[in-house]
């Protein structure tokens, strides 16, 4: 093995892949029977798993070879870069071999798409299946879906691979066209749906018979690029929450266009997405998928942006004052979900303790929740002083001096980008 030659190829490959953030490893259980890896071990990429565990990925391309032009990409075959590719047993023995020095538990593999999608599609399926079958590792794995990849294949790289992905890439089809002519939006979304019904079969299957394997257990996610075009914020979560509600998707990433090249298709080279509106997306995605918010809650036709002072659920209930104040004592779970500053668990911990005392704003401190929001929009039953404050035109200003944002600073650079 030429190891000059892999380092300059791992360089590269790494690099490239780093536009991609969809590389949760949320969901993986895989366990180790005697194998190599264990993909629910707690944790050369890092990302944190929904339980908060920090979990180390070894995230390359393949290839950056590619037949398309997408021109928000870097890895466009008009754009002139290093090129580079992997063998299938340079992926797996660079994945052993990192694995064994502990620095990573899992691999997250894409590739730009070179000669068709199946062949593409084909080798990424290989890496998997030679690390699971003739290496026995367990950890989690992560494939990138090729659009346009046949059923067959799907089927397959979902036997060896815990998550599957396919970008969605711009959110529009319009948008879609309009940077990426050369590309279908059917062939990106034929692969999550062979994925989801395997999905849906594998949990049929495994009440009658528990040996099924497993199909692509961590399930399926897609990312989207915000700002390459002219979307606003509405049609993005739209967007997501279709996704999440028809094609089952565990998760839904957001983001921010980099520019990458001079074109007139696309913002100016200096123009990026405000890190702050990305932010303001995954809050909206939370909202949806934990909280109980629909999309058109969180905005609408009259406000098609996120508010970038507050946070999206503030942002709500300073739009519905009327649902306000909340008793703590009476309100159903849903209703308290949507205070500011309570979260989920927060949330529950309310509902248990209020049948044992009468809840006081102290309580509420021990339990976890952001009382500098919170008592603005609670009635306790005893009272609160702060409730006078709720119908007072300053409401938002009064709010926004006792919080500080860790994107404060960002915040006073980027309002001259809007």
């Amino acid at each position: 093995m030429n190891f000059d030659r892999i380092k300059e190829k791992l360089e590269i490959l790494a690099d490239a892949a780093k536009y991609d953030v969809s590389c949760s490893s949320s969901g993986g259980k895989r366990k180790n029977n005697g194998g190599l890896g264990d993909s629910s071990a707690s944790g050369i990429c890092h990302t944190y798993t929904e339980d908060g565990r920090c979990v180390s990925l070894l995230k390359i391309l393949l290839t950056n070879h590619c037949i398309y032009d997408c021109i928000y990409c870097v890895s466009r075959k008009s754009n002139d870069i290093k090129r580079a590719a992997f063998t299938v047993e340079e992926v797996v023995d660079l994945t052993i071999s990192f694995y064994r020095r502990n620095y990573i538990e899992g691999l997250f593999l894409s590739s730009g798409i070179f000669k068709d999608a199946d062949t593409t599609m084909e080798r990424l399926v290989r890496v998997a299946k030679k690390l699971r079958t003739e290496h026995n590792f367990n950890g989690y794995i992560h494939l990138k879906s090729i659009p346009g990849a046949s059923d067959d294949l799907m089927n397959e790289a979902a036997l060896y691979a815990d998550r599957l992905s396919v970008n969605l890439e711009i959110p529009t089809e319009s948008g879609l066209k309009l940077l990426a002519p050369d590309k279908n939006r059917e062939d990106m979304l034929q692969p999550m749906r062979i994925v989801q019904k395997g999905i849906q079969q594998y949990k049929d299957e495994k009440k009658i018979i528990r040996s099924t394997p497993k199909f692509a257990p961590a399930g399926q996610s897609t990312q989207m690029i915000v700002g390459a075009t002219n979307e606003n914020d509405l049609q993005i979560i739209k967007v997501a929450d279709h996704f999440y509600k028809n094609y089952g998707m565990k998760r839904v990433y957001y983001s921010g266009y980099i520019p990458v090249t001079v074109d007139n298709r696309l913002p100016a080279i200096t123009a990026e997405v405000p890190v702050l509106r990305e932010n303001r997306l995954y809050q909206s995605d939370w909202l949806m998928r934990f909280y109980g918010f629909k999309a058109d809650e969180i905005l609408d036709f009259n406000m098609p942006f996120l508010d970038l002072e507050v946070d999206p659920k503030l942002s709500w209930a300073l739009r519905h004052l009327d649902q306000f104040p909340v008793n703590l004592q009476t309100a159903d779970y849903k209703m308290i979900l949507r205070i500011p500053g309570i979260g989920v668990k927060t949330a529950q911990k309310i509902v248990s303790a209020r049948k044992f005392q009468v809840l006081s704003i102290d309580h509420l401190k021990k339990l976890g929740a952001a009382v500098n929001r919170a008592k603005y929009f609670i009635d306790f039953t005893y009272g609160n002083p702060f409730l006078k404050h709720l119908t007072d035109l300053n409401l938002r200003k009064l709010i926004l001096s006792g919080s500080q944002s860790k994107f404060q600073n960002q915040f006073s650079q980027q309002l001259t980008l809007f």
